[in-house]
C-alpha cells in the first residue's frame, strides 16, 4: 500500500465515524461547528488524494475521479451555505456528501478491491 493510499484510507475512515458523530450532534452548537470543520478537512484530504491514486486503474483517471470533483464541490457548496445562513441547503449537501462517502467505502468492500484482497492475505 502506498503512502498516499495509507492517507486516503485514513482520512476516509476517520471522515466515516466523525461523519456519524456530527449526525449525532444537536446541531448549531459549537461542538457540532467543531467537528463539521474537522469532518470537512478530512472529505477534502480524501478527495484530494484520490486523484492520486491512478494506479489501480492502469495509471488513467477513472470515472470515480467526475465524483472526487462533485465531492469538493458539495463541501465549498455546503461550506457556502451555511456562510451564508442556508440551513436547509447547508444541511441536504453535507448529508448528501455523507451518504457518497458511505457509498464510496461500500464500494472499497467489492471482490478484487485493495480491502478485501488485503484482509484475505492476511488469513
Amino acid at each position: 500500500m502506498t503512502q498516499t493510499i495509507g492517507l486516503h484510507l485514513s482520512a476516509a475512515i476517520a471522515a466515516l465515524l466523525l461523519g456519524f458523530l456530527v449526525l449525532l450532534q444537536a446541531k448549531g452548537t459549537y461542538r457540532h461547528k467543531f467537528m463539521g470543520r474537522f469532518w470537512v478537512v478530512l472529505m477534502f484530504i480524501t478527495a484530494i488524494t484520490s486523484l492520486w491514486i491512478r494506479d489501480l486503474n492502469g495509471g488513467a483517471p477513472s470515472g470515480i475521479h467526475l465524483l472526487t470533483a462533485l465531492t469538493i464541490l458539495s463541501l465549498i457548496l455546503g461550506i457556502r451555505a451555511i456562510r451564508k445562513g442556508y440551513v436547509e441547503a447547508h444541511k441536504r449537501l453535507m448529508i448528501g456528501t455523507f451518504i457518497g462517502l458511505c457509498g464510496a467505502a461500500l464500494g472499497t468492500l467489492l471482490p478484487g478491491r485493495i480491502i478485501p484482497t488485503s484482509l484475505a492475505n492476511l488469513f
